[in-house]
């Protein structure tokens, strides 16, 4: 009797040994489903975050005045504007999209964020005054300046390649000049006094020349200018880049940085693309048509491209998924490359060394 008692409670211990090992198994299985889970759903956020661009078409008109070189990859930093869900600030990352940070946090929009060539000074336009003024940002040490004071609405500030000057634009007789001042503010210009707005200026890459856009032909067109060495004289030698580029609201362009092209964007509102222009076609007189333009993006309503130092990128803003993001692609209109995903919108990207 007493055996069989030993008997039953060595079964029952059996027993009780195998429930806890299926139980570890089972718990065993459950955790595996439960991170093979997780992990698939990481990967479709991510795959939702960025998803794989599509190599966009062949440009559909002219041929890039630049030879990409497929080895090249992006450097440097570009600048931003940020939309943080009540206002505009000023953002900056990596070429290659990394390191994305918030430069400023106001009560108040900044906007038009460029680089200058020591790579630690940012220029902007903010309205912290209840105006649109011009201030410059340290990197290193976060010191916001204001530059301008009373001048009406400035906008669109750019260093010059040495740093010494900022061209800019600004309302202060009443519609748009370009105007240019010394890095801290002095010595203000005004370069133009056409009647109609001049706007949206950029400097050459020898700093002796501005691109602008103006509407004095009654349509928004680049156009270029000499600019004094000397404060207190206007620009020189104006003359007409593009004709008939149906540039509409005008817009931020950029030279290439060996001087030869310039990229700007046209195109009907909510309908923009990204165009390059041979700045030689300021030669002629009222400048180049639409086929001398070489056609770099189709559909997604891009705008304000951006050299990237070397030449062989260019960085600009796009609604092709949504709101604006920043993107970045070859100078011949290949390789696209999402940089922001913020369900806001990031725009008008300004590349720095």
């Amino acid at each position: 009797m007493a055996r069989k008692r030993t008997n039953i409670r060595t079964d029952l211990i059996s027993f009780a040994l195998i429930l806890i090992m299926l139980a570890e198994l089972v718990a065993i299985a459950v955790f595996a489903f439960v991170l093979l889970r997780a992990t698939s759903r990481k990967q479709e956020r991510e795959a939702q975050a960025i998803p794989a661009l599509e190599e966009p078409a062949a440009p559909p008109e002219g041929t890039p005045p630049i030879t990409a070189a497929p080895a090249a990859e992006p450097t440097g930093l570009i600048v931003y504007t940020c939309f943080d869900g009540s206002y505009d600030d000023l953002c900056i990352m990596r070429a290659d999209g990394s390191e994305q940070r918030q430069l400023t946090d106001t009560a108040a929009t900044d906007w038009y964020p460029s680089l200058g060539p020591d790579g630690d000074t940012v220029v902007f336009s903010s309205r912290r005054t209840g105006v649109f003024e011009i201030y410059r940002l340290s990197l290193s040490t976060g010191e916001v300046v204001q530059l301008t004071d009373g001048m009406g609405g400035s906008y669109a500030p750019e260093l010059s390649p040495d740093g010494s000057r900022i061209v800019f634009a600004s309302s202060l007789n009443g519609k748009l000049d370009v105007y240019v001042m010394d890095a801290d503010g002095g010595n203000i210009t005004r370069l133009t006094d056409h009647p109609a707005d001049d706007l949206d200026p950029t400097w050459s890459p020898d700093g002796t020349r501005v691109a602008f856009a103006s509407n004095r032909t009654g349509t928004n067109e680049l156009y270029i200018m000499d600019v004094p060495a000397a404060p207190g004289e206007l620009g020189q030698n104006v003359r007409q880049v593009t004709n008939g580029s149906n540039m509409q609201e005008g817009g931020r362009s950029d030279w290439s940085p060996d001087g030869s092209t310039l990229a700007f964007y046209a195109g009907d509102p909510g309908d923009k693309d990204i165009f390059l222009v041979p700045v030689e076609c300021a030669e002629q007189v009222e400048g180049c048509g639409p086929d001398a333009l070489t056609r770099l993006t189709e559909g997604g309503n891009n705008k304000a491209p951006s050299f990237s130092p070397d030449g062989q990128w260019i960085a600009f803003a796009s609604n092709l998924r949504g709101d604006n993001n920043v993107f970045i692609m070859r100078v011949d209109g290949s390789d696209w490359r999402q940089l922001t995903t913020q369900p806001s919108a990031d725009w008008q990207p300004r590349w720095g060394p």
